[in-house]
């Protein structure tokens, strides 16, 4: 483990007691938290993305705002669902966040998970999916959203322009270099992590795979992740991939950890979504010397380079702070981990 940082699914609403957390509150309080583990060295700080629901949507002005206010730590997405995004505009707004950033944005694709309304990317517009989960329509935007960002030629020229003219083909612009290589595919299957290694980007390795064979979740990771780096072998792609998973890990130090995350059932769990009967990472929760044994038997762990923690960022800056700054002491660096420097 080369890297970690925390995956947060910016949730707002009711916190119990007549509080409540705003959008601007999770927002603010998100680049509150970048800022902090940018000063703790830490390496990555990532996003679910979900439309209809109270929580992260557009992420794109959050993950600008965290690029103005931060210097080392990269910035990005986990995932965005391909179904709801022109191609086009996603590219624009991904490369202008990058060359803010310093070439520090790591951005996260996919179909998506889930949703809480039906077929809601059609209310944006995005029509005409022969899926009925619209993996098809994912596909196809993520294309024409690679042809963008390797800045292949997508609109003929208007030689008679006061704006420029010429002939031939005109890329999108703003143009970023290097985002090519920092783009992820969200897999939760085997089939689509191969698909990945072919089509040579990175592999964020979902919280959850859509099989169950009866053994732990850490060792079917491990298998998938196998799997996507034997495709980009055999597609020829030079160099190595980076590969991510995503755990709830808590390290307990004080009685108020012990409240949140004591007692806490520490065992797979096994159960349906989109149809399909899946298998999930479960919860580690106990003292950093047990959590250093217990993550180090972690196949997945181990071969990934980049360990992405699911943060309860309702609880709010200081706590998840805390949190974050004694993984950073007491367990990363028995995994491998060292800080980032300037």
């Amino acid at each position: 483990m080369e890297r970690f940082g925390t995956l947060s699914f910016g949730h707002y609403g009711p916190l119990g007691g007549g509080r409540e957390l705003s959008a601007a509150d999770s927002m603010l309080q998100a680049v509150d938290l970048a800022q902090g583990m940018d000063e703790l060295g830490v390496n990555g700080v990532y996003f679910r993305v979900h439309h209809f629901a109270r929580q992260q949507a557009g992420p794109m002005p959050l993950l600008a705002a965290i690029a103005a206010r931060t210097q080392r730590i990269e910035m990005g997405t986990g995932v965005i669902d391909m179904r709801y995004e022109n191609p086009l505009h996603l590219a624009e707004d991904a490369a202008a966040v990058d060359l803010i950033s310093g070439g520090r944005l790591a951005l996260g694709v996919s179909r998506g998970s889930p949703e809480t309304v039906v077929r809601g990317y059609e209310a944006f517009g995005y029509t005409g999916s022969q899926d009925p989960r619209g993996a098809d329509l994912a596909r196809d935007h993520f294309a024409r959203f690679l042809q963008a960002i390797e800045g292949e030629g997508l609109a003929e020229r208007d030689a008679s322009s006061p704006f420029g003219g010429g002939t031939g083909l005109q890329r999108i612009e703003p143009h970023s270099p290097g985002l090519r290589s920092r783009i992820w595919w969200g897999a939760g299957s085997r089939d689509t992590a191969e698909w990945a290694g072919r089509a040579g980007v990175n592999l964020m390795s979902s919280t959850l795979l859509t099989e169950d064979r009866g053994i732990p979740f850490d060792e079917l990771q491990a298998e998938q992740i196998e799997a996507f780096r034997a495709a980009w072998r055999e597609a020829g792609h030079p160099g190595e991939p980076r590969v991510s998973v995503s755990r709830s890990i808590f390290p307990i130090t004080t009685a108020e950890d012990e409240l949140y995350f004591g007692g806490r059932d520490e065992s797979d769990g096994v159960g349906y979504i989109d149809g399909f009967r899946s298998t999930f990472g479960k919860t580690y929760a106990d003292t950093p010397e047990r959590l250093v044994e217990q993550l180090q038997r972690d196949a997945a762990i181990r071969s990934a380079d980049t360990l992405m923690l699911t943060i309860p960022s309702q609880l709010g800056v200081a706590f998840n702070l805390r949190l974050i700054a004694a993984f950073a002491e007491h367990v990363a660096p028995s995994l491998g981990w060292k800080p980032t420097t300037a």
